[in-house]
């Protein structure tokens, strides 16, 4: 029986380890990634086909003229943040430097009149998170299937392998504590938003398959 990670694909082959995958502690790390024993999933057969579940999918709506005031008055200030960093980085990939430095403010400014979200929570983050997997992904997945839409299938691709990830750090979080984060540091891949938790970055994203060079470390934090 071989099982496949299902952030970064790493096989984990029964035959070739002589070691049933049920044996395996539940501390094993998948030794590619480090994510955890519970996100590897049995490898299907070649003749097998894949299962998905039935998302529901609303038609595209025609297009008409949109005002851009319309589409913004819809966004939170934390939404604009994240959307304004995100535009920030688009331009540090196009060269664009000055543009780059001016998403960068306003990613800044509407960052830091954010509020703070009540009843933020592990148990909060976590029902999110499992949100995306279980019905976010597949209905955009659907979406962008139904439309032809390849670039966003493979954004898809990419998104819920970080999200797999970002699940199983928390759920090593909730179980270790703090010591988990003890003495480490935290990196995140600047392309695909993978997540690594180590001395040092991956030579390569296991997501993305980009260098180490494009992981940056995450500064600021409590070393308490």
């Amino acid at each position: 029986m071989r099982y496949v990670c299902s952030v970064c694909g790493y096989i984990y082959d029964e035959a070739r380890e002589k070691q049933a995958f049920s044996e395996l502690p539940d501390s094993w790390r998948c030794p590619v990634c480090k994510a955890a024993k519970t996100v590897f999933v049995p490898e299907k057969k070649a003749d097998e086909p894949k299962k998905t579940a039935a998302v529901p999918v609303s038609p595209v709506p025609a297009a008409g003229p949109v005002s851009d005031e319309e589409g913004m008055e819809k966004l939170s200030v934390g939404e604009l943040s994240a959307l304004c960093s995100n535009l920030a980085r688009g331009c540090e990939k196009q060269y664009k430097d000055q543009e780059a430095s001016l998403f960068r403010e306003l990613a800044e400014y509407f960052a830091a009149v954010t509020p703070a979200e009540p009843g933020a929570d592990l148990d909060r983050l976590a029902s999110m998170i499992q949100g995306d997997l279980e019905q976010g992904y597949p209905a955009v997945n659907a979406a962008a299937g139904a439309a032809g839409d390849r670039g966003t299938k493979r954004i898809c691709v990419w998104g819920e392998k970080v999200t797999n990830m970002l699940n199983s750090l928390l759920a090593q979080y909730r179980q270790e504590g703090e010591a988990f984060l003890a003495d480490t540091e935290i990196w995140v891949c600047t392309v695909c938003g993978f997540v690594y938790v180590g001395d040092k970055p991956p030579e390569l994203c296991p997501v993305c398959r980009v260098p180490a060079w494009k992981f940056e470390k995450m500064e600021g934090r409590d070393s308490a």
